[in-house]
């Protein structure tokens, strides 16, 4: 799975179906002028991944042209539940055992059947942007290093995170429904703990799920709503709003400025709003989900009235520059470059949502106290360079990512630079994971420099103030990106913070300089360069994931026959569980379908009722003996407690597909359970 970077963490089934939602905004006056914009319920973009919906985009013909590197931008809500062994570059294949092309091809071809069904169903609409407070849902991870920001920078914010939510809104021109919604709101993909091993799209895939539920059923939404919950500045926000506390007996909390417990990273972990329950952190998981869906409902809702509605021309730029030696001017006159990537000692110490291994610890900064043996590995791997060292200091360089390119590159040099603008609203495009304070200087920053240029237009709409929200991490992953105080104290996400102290005004610097082309000046007539291409590793990446060689039935049995039935009647409140004789679900990922479901009988036959898009249907799968090939699959259904649930009967259905022995042909199958009663 992607996201802990644990490699004993291998998925076992599905807590929830992921999806691509792409949101598609047009000029009324100039068609041509569009921009796409995807949410995945990935762990990020990626640079491969964006480069396969490019291509994939160019084969759907000529009406697909409009849709380009300058004006797709694809992001992921940041998942820690998702699977893994996608990504371009070789640091976060390590822990996945490499590229598997199944599920790099999943994303992509989701990501572009998205576009398809967004172009194809584009009409003239309204778009209103409007923002709320949401004060429960996140809490800063790393306070210690938020802290070293200036004082009186850290007074005009009232939080150490941002607590707003920004909603843009969608509602059509024919008939006055609403089309969907698209928020951005901070707080880390980590409510499923580390030990989790079902796939999901964490609290943001709870918040659409909610969100696009409610308004099928209500009258103002149209069929297909879609609600995207994107990621803004979310580098040291944390969905464990109760803190982080030693779990080795003590209960006490940990460390504040290593978050340690007696010396050691493991023990500590934040707890999320239902650590009590013993559920890989399903609950908490749900609740944080649901408290954004509240927030985002309550300002759909004010928004019918206080939405601030958007008008003017669309526009999109998108360049690539590379980081290993970008020189420019920093904002205190002196001229300063990033550096090539490297991660620090405490990168490896990781945070209170998933602590690291061995003996590393945050706020690692000059010499480091870690073994010494770990200079020796890094050193096997590439010693570090006196420039490089003097170039990233204070920190202390563990893995110097950035220039070691055998097999081919670990982590990317090259980054993506982009801005998407919908009249006053500009969109940062984030290619890494934004701290709260850098989040907060960048847009600052692209906010003050849209203020001082002239308008293409001179609605109304425009004279306001530019709106600027920022989404990430996108089209590719490019770590952490602190401000340079944070980097000082080199706690995990200053560690992570690739290019060096300067990575935060380099790409301040980098948009800044590029804004004028979205407005009326002189530069807006100039092609942009494209800058250096990065490298796409799809058909050199190493793969250690073992094909499916074949699966069988156990002796006298069949696939999906029953082993452990349903009982035969269950009160709100329970959980139903059966089990069937099963094979392994890679044979085929049922993209648009389902592997199992829940029906209800009713006057006419079984209309199902659940499948495994549904938070309380789970699909477990695991392998019951190697050498024979043979497996089980266990279905849960968690009935709730209020009357969502009608009385009546139900059964449950499994849809399965074996791969033979020799021909190695795929064939599907189906599984019923035994039918039961709900009182």
């Amino acid at each position: 799975m992607m996201g802990y970077a644990d490699p004993n963490q291998i998925g076992s089934g599905l807590r929830q179906r992921l999806y691509s939602r792409a949101f598609i905004v047009g000029s009324s006056d100039k068609p041509e002028e569009r921009i796409v914009y995807l949410v995945l319920d990935t762990q990020s973009g990626d640079t491969a991944v964006r480069y396969g919906i490019l291509e994939g985009l160019k084969e759907l013909g000529k009406e697909y042209g409009l849709y380009g590197k300058s004006n797709v931008a694809v992001t992921g809500t940041h998942s820690h539940s998702g699977p893994g062994a996608w990504l371009n570059y070789l640091l976060p294949q390590i822990t996945s055992k490499g590229f598997e092309r199944q599920s790099y091809r999943a994303i992509v071809d989701g990501a572009l059947l998205s576009i398809k069904r967004a172009h194809e169903s584009l009409a003239p609409g309204y778009l209103s942007v409007g923002g709320t407070e949401i004060h429960d849902a996140n809490i800063n991870r790393s306070p210690f290093a938020y802290l070293a920001n200036p004082e009186q920078e850290r007074r005009k914010y009232e939080h150490e995170v941002d607590k707003t939510m920004q909603m843009l809104k969608f509602q059509s021109a024919e008939d006055g429904k609403e089309r969907g919604v698209l928020t951005w709101f901070p707080v880390h993909g980590t409510s499923m703990l580390g030990n989790n091993t079902l796939i999901s799209g964490d609290n943001k895939g709870v918040a659409a799920m909610l969100f696009e539920k409610d308004m099928q059923s209500s009258v103002g939404g149209s069929d297909g709503f879609v609600a995207g919950f994107s990621q803004a500045n979310v580098g040291d926000t944390s969905p464990n709003v109760l803190g982080a506390y030693c779990e080795d007996g003590s209960g006490e909390k940990c460390n504040f400025e290593d978050s340690t417990c007696g010396g050691r990273t493991q023990p500590c972990h934040g707890r999320g709003p239902m650590f009590r329950k013993a559920d890989e952190g399903a609950s908490s998981c749900f609740e944080i989900g649901q408290r954004q869906y509240l927030g985002a409902k309550a300002l759909y809702l004010a928004m019918a009235n206080k939405g601030k509605l958007l008008g003017g021309p669309v526009g999109s730029l998108h360049t690539y520059r590379d980081f290993s030696n970008y020189t420019f001017q920093h904002p205190n006159g002196s001229i300063v470059s990033t550096c090539p990537a490297a991660l620090g000692y405490s990168f490896a110490a990781g945070t209170t949502d998933g602590p690291g291994a061995f003996d590393f610890k945050q706020n690692n900064t000059g010499s480091p106290g870690a073994n010494p043996l770990w200079s020796i590995v890094r050193n096997f791997l590439r010693e570090p360079s006196e420039t490089q060292k003097a170039c990233h200091y204070p920190k202390p360089i563990l893995l110097d990512v950035g220039e070691i390119e055998r097999p081919y590159l670990w982590t990317p040099n090259i980054v993506d630079i982009q801005i998407l603008r919908i009249g006053q609203l500009l969109i940062i495009v984030s290619p890494g994971e934004a701290t709260t304070m850098a989040g907060r200087r960048w847009k600052e920053a692209i906010a003050a420099s849209a203020s001082t240029h002239t308008l293409s237009s001179t609605t109304s709409n425009e004279q306001d103030p530019p709106i600027v929200v920022l989404g990430g991490p996108a089209n590719s992953y490019t770590h952490y990106i602190a401000t340079e105080e944070e980097y000082s104290i080199q706690r995990y996400e200053g560690a992570s913070t690739l290019y060096g102290p300067h990575t935060l005004n380099a790409y301040i610097n980098a948009t800044t300089s590029l804004l004028p082309r979205l407005y009326y000046s002189p530069e807006s007539k100039l092609p942009l360069e494209p800058g250096p291409e990065p490298p796409i590793h799809t058909n050199i990446s190493y793969n250690f994931n073992l094909a499916v060689r074949f699966d069988r039935a156990p002796f006298f049995k069949h696939f999906g026959q029953v082993v452990t039935d349903v009982a035969p009647s269950y009160r709100r409140g329970e959980t139903v569980r059966v089990t069937f004789v099963g094979a392994n679900p890679r044979n085929n990922l049922r993209l648009e379908g389902t592997f199992v479901a829940v029906e209800h009988r009713k006057r006419g036959g079984w209309v199902t009722v659940r499948d495994d898009s549904d938070w309380d249907l789970v699909y477990r799968w695991r392998r019951t003996s190697t050498v024979l090939g043979t497996s089980e699959v266990e279905v849960s259904w968690e009935i709730g407690e209020g009357g969502e649930v009608p009385g009546g009967f139900y059964r449950v259905r499994y849809f399965g597909d074996q791969k033979s022995w020799g021909s190695g042909a795929v064939e599907a199958f189906e599984g019923v359970s035994g039918v039961f009663g709900i009182e």
